[in-house]
């Protein structure tokens, strides 16, 4: 292979991510099986001749694809996670929407086999990326202080990381529209992040410290004594 058609040129890699882009959107459409090369080429706006030159078979194109998307979900995941800025809630409600949400309302009717194609042609790559995923959202709990919280009830943080995936999968099937996604998971956070939330209010309400002397009675105002 020439140096001007390397795949580890930028212009190159740039190719392959549209290629990839366009593939993952005609997969989600069609299905894996009903999704054809012809397809994809046309949707990437490349010719078919072009789309072969980066990908040999629809099996090679679907598992670059699948995998794509879950690196750039995962680090898209990582930095909303990381976004120091914002309350837990919101970042939590960002990763899954990342992570999950976007799929909800995108499957074509004639994509029931993506779940079968996924699990036998990219599964172990599914496993691998679900996993890190999920021990992100473990971490920031972690960081957060909330599952020193939850430790009384003998809660794990892995625990919560699991409970809210598991809402966000059972908010894939049932929401019918990403918003509605994003409302479920606002729910699910806002309740996991209940003792965050009582915290804030506790201390609020307790405003600042009074000046103490020894014994526990108040200073006295320094002044003049009458």
């Amino acid at each position: 292979m020439s140096e001007a058609s390397s795949p580890d040129r930028p212009a190159d890699d740039l190719r392959r991510r549209k290629l990839m882009d366009a593939a993952l959107t005609v997969f989600l459409r069609f299905g894996f099986r009903k999704t054809s090369m012809d397809e994809v080429a046309r949707a990437a706006n490349v010719s078919r001749q072009g789309l072969y030159l980066h990908f040999a078979t629809k099996e090679e194109l679907f598992r670059a694809s699948v995998a794509h998307f879950l690196d750039s979900a995962l680090a898209a995941a990582a930095g909303a996670l990381a976004d120091a800025e914002r309350p837990l809630e919101e970042r939590l409600v960002a990763t899954f929407d990342t992570w999950v949400g976007q799929f909800v309302g995108a499957l074509g009717s004639e994509a029931a086999d993506l779940a079968a194609a996924t699990k036998e042609l990219v599964g172990p790559v599914v496993d691998e990326r679900e996993g890190q995923f999920i021990e992100a959202v473990e971490e920031a709990l972690r960081a957060s202080g909330l599952v020193a919280a939850y430790a009384p009830a003998g809660v794990t943080g892995r625990q919560l990381a699991d409970t809210l995936y598991a809402s966000a999968r059972g908010l894939k099937y049932g929401a019918a529209t990403r918003e509605a996604f994003v409302e479920g998971m606002s729910v699910a956070a806002r309740v996991m992040c209940l003792p965050q939330r009582e915290r804030r209010e506790k201390q609020a309400n307790q405003g600042p410290a009074s000046p103490r002397r020894e014994g526990g009675r108040p200073r006295r105002a320094r002044g003049k004594t009458r």
